[in-house]
């Protein structure tokens, strides 16, 4: 016996060695990756760990330190600490790994990262929006065959004239023709010109403008110029040469032009539109504004370089929070506004690659979720099962062309059934679809109305929920409600451990 021992021994030791060897090499629990380039690679590890029956997503701006620790400190607190639910949930932060190198001030809008980009405004002359080639004739058909165009003013301006294109050199100014610019999506024109043969303005460069009353279009102003005619086919069949947009050092945007057609945005020119204004940029009647604006713009390098050295210790920041809470998840894209739907995109990529699990809830940091409401609904109402998606529904939502809503990508005049972004729940399967096809699914102007549009294509069983509400009341037994700032949000949250029901509760305490 004790010569079997003395020959078994060594065969112990070694096996255990290579176990422990084994245990030391394998890779440990896959934690957020830091905001920068450089931790890039390790945002998708390949490896899989604990399953889980939820994971839930949270949309964070990179700034919203407060409502993340508010967040922590309510309802993520309550589900680290219940018995049951805290092994069967994985909450997750959204955040961009990157800030914007554009301070807000210098944006053209704050929910972009595009700089505004006013360089040498013209001060002080009238400038044409529009410039023809000197060589424009009526001997060649445009391809496009414009009658409208839409704009965007980034700093402010005054519109002195509408124009026409029409060549009179042979037959002279034979029809009426009426231009008119409007608001964006209001009804009554601001301006109008009235051109006829015995009244056709003054020529400027192969166009005919007339004088209109002048006020100023503010910036962020979003207007459409619309040239209509007796005879619009003849009008706009003839040749409209491209044409070149005079933005005045940067001040204003040409968004779109048609005839009806898709809109689409124009980088350098415009083929074939049928006229264009004459407008001055806005200083007031004083030297003091028009000279603040050229200091503003003498003043923005070092105003971007500080802005940079504010992001870094913003990423110090966001790192040292990942590190001390591990509960954030940084995907490679810039955070803006204007880029949550591809933050969530990259998400459903991050939970497919490194994690188990049944459904994922998706919501905001600014909103109220009772986790427990959540998985009861659940139980009660057998909400689970492949290609599900349970939210509440907004349908025939119209597409805003204007503010921060705006949307220039899709076509149609309203979007397709979406839910509501204070909280939806989707199977495991349509996760699976977003992240395999999230480099190839196009982005829109927010992520509700992306996720409708996505969802249009595989078409989801969809469960209508009022409770996930779409507006900040509170309702007894809401899922989810939002909109709140960081007070609201805790002080709905010690009424709902008060009494139960935050909503009810409220009245009694009151």
């Amino acid at each position: 016996m004790r010569n079997w021992l003395v020959l078994l021994c060594p065969c112990v030791l070694g096996a255990a060695l290579h176990l422990w060897h084994l245990w030391l090499r394998s890779p440990p629990r896959p934690r957020a990756s830091g905001p920068g380039a450089a931790d890039r690679s390790a945002l998708f590890p390949q490896w899989k760990f604990s399953h889980y029956d939820v994971v839930v997503g949270v949309l964070s701006a990179r700034n919203n330190h407060e409502l993340r620790n508010v967040i922590r400190n309510t309802w993520l607190k309550h589900l680290l600490q219940h018995p049951m639910l805290s092994q069967r949930v994985l909450v997750k932060f959204i955040i961009g790994a990157r800030g914007c190198e554009v301070p807000v001030e210098d944006r053209e809008d704050p929910y972009s990262c595009r700089l505004l980009n006013i360089t040498s405004p013209v001060l002080n002359q009238e400038i044409e929006a529009f410039s023809f080639p000197e060589d424009a004739s009526s001997s060649r058909l445009s391809e496009d065959r414009v009658v409208s165009v839409s704009f965007r003013v980034l700093y402010p301006i005054v519109i002195t004239s509408l124009g026409v294109f029409y060549d009179a050199s042979d037959v002279g100014f034979q029809r009426n023709i009426t231009v008119k610019l409007y608001q964006t999506e209001q009804e009554e024109a601001l301006f109008i010109a009235r051109f006829s043969p015995p009244s056709c303005g003054i020529q400027v460069n192969k166009l005919w403008y007339k004088p209109v009353e002048q006020f100023i279009l503010p910036e962020s102003f979003e207007g459409t110029i619309v040239w209509e005619s007796q005879d619009l086919h003849g009008l706009v069949s003839r040749n409209l040469p491209r044409v070149t947009v005079n933005d005045g050092g940067g001040v204003l945007r040409v968004i779109t032009a048609g005839e009806g057609a898709l809109p689409h945005e124009f980088m350098e020119g415009v083929e074939g539109v049928a006229g264009g204004f004459i407008y001055t940029v806005q200083v007031s009647f004083s030297f003091s504004e028009g000279d603040a604006l050229l200091r503003s713009l003498h003043s923005r390098p070092q105003r971007l370089a500080d802005h940079i050295q504010d992001l870094l210790v913003e990423d110090a920041l966001l790192q040292e929070e990942s590190s001390v809470y591990d509960d954030i998840v940084f995907v490679d894209v810039v955070d803006t506004y204007r880029n949550v739907p591809a933050k969530l995109l990259n998400f459903y990529r991050w939970t497919v690659e490194t994690t188990s699990f049944g459904l994922l809830l998706k919501t905001d940091d600014d909103c109220y979720i009772d986790l427990e409401a959540v998985f009861n609904r659940i139980a009660q109402k057998n909400l689970d099962g492949p290609n599900f998606w349970w939210g509440n529904f907004r349908l025939n939502w119209a597409v805003d062309r204007t503010g921060k809503w705006q949307e220039l990508e899709y076509p149609s005049p309203a979007y397709p059934a979406f839910a509501c972004g204070s909280g939806y729940v989707i199977s495991k399967d349509i996760v699976d679809w977003l992240a395999g096809n999230s480099g190839r699914l196009k982005t829109y102007q927010g992520e509700d109305v992306s996720m409708g549009i996505w969802m249009a294509a595989i078409g989801p069983k969809r469960h209508q929920d009022s409770l996930w509400l779409c507006e900040k009341t509170c309702e007894t037994g809401m899922l989810s409600s939002p909109q709140y700032s960081p007070e609201e949000l805790s002080r709905l949250w010690e009424l709902k451990e008060l009494c139960g029901d935050p909503c009810q509760c409220e009245a009694k305490v009151q």
